[in-house]
């Protein structure tokens, strides 16, 4: 691996990321947003959003980043850039670290402005301490950038990118535990939720927002970055040096 082609590779795609304004808007501004709402929302229900508000903290960034990280790279694979990369003297190893680390910093970056908004501004309470929190939704970010850059290669538009959604992220969204107590579904479904990776995400920001750093909850930390490492891995398989 050549870290001077990591970085380039990084700094290419962050320069273009900084000249999309509609992205920055997507990955800055809407998570707050969002929270804001859901704080507004249990306007007179100031306990639910205390409850709710720090999982979410991390949920909405690793939904947002899979968004964007897949249409990114969606765009690279459509308009040749890939192969025309992937056709020079270069490891896949570097375009891969390459395009992560350039994604990574987006997402703590967005992961941060979240996280200063909702504590700051939003007078979100959490038990346990912030800093926590925050290093969760960064992982949470970068499990989304992650995610997203595997699904990228079955998507030949931006608009199947976006449909990826609804059809691995809603589902997920439902059964972690945070509309109803998991131990309250149907057994399938209670089933079904625990090989789901982002039930060990939600769980991970929900005991650390209770102050509850236990086994388990370095489990669910461990999962996290398994999940991550794996997805990033089966986004190096995606990375040929042809496109069909």
């Amino acid at each position: 691996m050549s870290p001077r082609i990591v970085l380039a590779t990084a700094e290419r795609l962050l320069h273009q990321i900084r000249r999309d304004r509609r992205s920055l808007a997507m990955i800055l501004v809407v998570p707050p947003v969002l929270l804001a709402l859901l704080r507004y929302v249990f306007d007179s229900q100031p306990q639910v959003f205390q409850r709710i508000g720090p999982p979410m903290v991390g949920l909405f960034p690793l939904i947002l980043m899979f968004i964007i990280t897949s249409i990114a790279m969606l765009r690279e694979r459509t308009s040749g850039t890939l192969e025309r990369l992937m056709s020079m003297p270069i490891a896949k190893l570097d375009l891969l670290v390459g395009y992560g680390l350039a994604f990574a910093v987006v997402a703590t970056v967005q992961a941060l402005v979240t996280a200063g908004v909702s504590f700051g501004l939003l007078g979100l309470e959490t038990e346990g301490a912030i800093w926590v929190v925050v290093v969760l939704a960064i992982l949470n970010a970068i499990f989304g950038m992650s995610l997203g850059l595997f699904v990228s290669a079955f998507a030949t538009s931006e608009f199947q990118a976006v449909q990826f959604m609804p059809a691995l992220i809603i589902p997920q969204f439902l059964l972690i535990g945070l509309m109803a107590p998991r131990d309250r579904m149907l057994p399938a479904l209670e089933y079904v939720s625990a090989v789901l990776p982002l039930t060990y995400a939600y769980e991970a920001l929900s005991k650390a927002s209770l102050n509850e750093i236990d086994g388990r909850f370095w489990l669910d930390v461990g999962i996290m970055l398994g999940c991550i490492a794996l997805a990033l891995g089966l986004g190096a398989t995606t990375l040929r040096r042809r496109t069909d």
